[in-house]
């Protein structure tokens, strides 16, 4: 630190130099040692309290900040038309922006908001209406790629055979209704003979109210051989199972006049089972097949790959697996292909 010192003791102008000084700052003529440096800070330490900070330019700083707020709005509106200007302002157009209810306008954006095209409205589809027959309750029993859609067409041209060849005053007028009455249980390819040459479409069907079993063939759109069997089955010495009489129509050829089988041929076999039943099973030519159990009836089929003279040999089973049905001890069941 330096030390500031004003006589050093080398000359009268000294001594009248420091005299001036100590009368100018308040000391006096004698010879009493003066502390210049102890005066100055008293000094100083007095003014301070008089010095006090001016009040604060708030108007001016107000006023800078909205000229400040003034040119970035400025600055805001030439980008945006340098951005409108771009070609890259395609893009604009194909946007639309619309401010939610209640939201302030983007600054420098049009208030006006763009017009849009009400939405097209789609005029509901009616329920369409059920025009075919439902399905069976297993896929096997659409044989050879039948579908529902097919099987339904074929029912259906069997109904119209009905409706066109029914005789007043007989037991076969009656109305059998339509192909959505019905649900389809066995449907497969019909292989012709001498009597009904070409070969077609075998349908097997069934309803509820009244209770009705109907098998026909269908060629070329046109129905034909149609069998139904119509109301419930009340004999008492029906057993759990109980084979269609009518179910020859399905297995057997029968007329031909060079007396031997067209083979491959697709057989069937059909009929009705108690509630306690839970498996039957169809021997025919040689092959057992599982029978699908649909609705309180039962049908399987199978391929005949040699000629026979027995019929379809049925069993059925309870749920314990005991045999409730032998058609080998029914005799009401026909046991000979005649």
């Amino acid at each position: 630190m330096t030390e500031f010192g004003f006589n050093d003791g080398n000359g009268p102008f000294d001594d009248e130099l420091d005299r001036a000084l100590r009368d100018e700052l308040g000391g006096g003529f004698d010879d009493e040692p003066f502390d210049f440096e102890a005066k100055l800070r008293e000094m100083l330490t007095e003014d301070a309290g008089s010095v006090a900070p001016g009040q604060a330019p708030y108007s001016a700083i107000v006023r800078r900040g909205q000229a400040a707020q003034r040119r970035r709005a400025a600055a805001m509106g030439i980008g945006l038309a340098t951005l409108v200007a771009l070609p890259g302002a395609a893009y604009a157009v194909n946007v639309q922006w619309s401010p939610d209810p209640g939201v302030s306008a983007r600054p420098g954006a049009s208030s006006k908001s763009p017009a849009t095209s009400p939405a097209p409205t789609t005029p509901a589809k009616p329920t369409p209406v059920p025009s075919g027959a439902a399905g069976p309750a297993t896929p096997g029993q659409l044989a050879d790629g039948i579908t529902l859609e097919r099987a339904s067409e074929a029912l259906t041209a069997c109904l119209d055979y009905n409706k066109a060849h029914r005789i007043q005053g007989s037991p076969m007028n009656q109305d059998l209704g339509k192909a959505a009455d019905y649900r389809i249980i066995l449907a497969l390819r019909t292989t012709g003979d001498d009597n009904a040459p070409g070969d077609g479409i075998g349908v097997v069907a069934v309803k509820d109210t009244p209770k009705t079993r109907l098998i026909c063939s269908e060629k070329g759109g046109v129905g034909s051989g149609l069998n139904t069997s119509i109301g419930e089955d009340n004999d008492p010495n029906r057993g759990a199972v109980a084979p269609d009489i009518n179910a020859s129509k399905l297995y057997k050829q029968t007329i031909l006049s060079s007396g031997s089988w067209k083979l491959p041929y697709r057989w069937g076999s059909i009929g009705t089972i108690e509630s306690g039943v839970a498996r039957v099973t169809v021997s025919y030519g040689g092959a057992t097949v599982e029978a699908a159990l649909d609705h309180g009836y039962f049908a399987a089929t199978g391929i005949l790959t040699q000629s026979v003279s027995r019929t379809p040999h049925i069993k059925g089973y309870d749920a314990d697996g005991k045999l409730v049905y032998d058609s080998d001890s029914d005799t009401g069941y026909d046991q000979a292909v005649s």
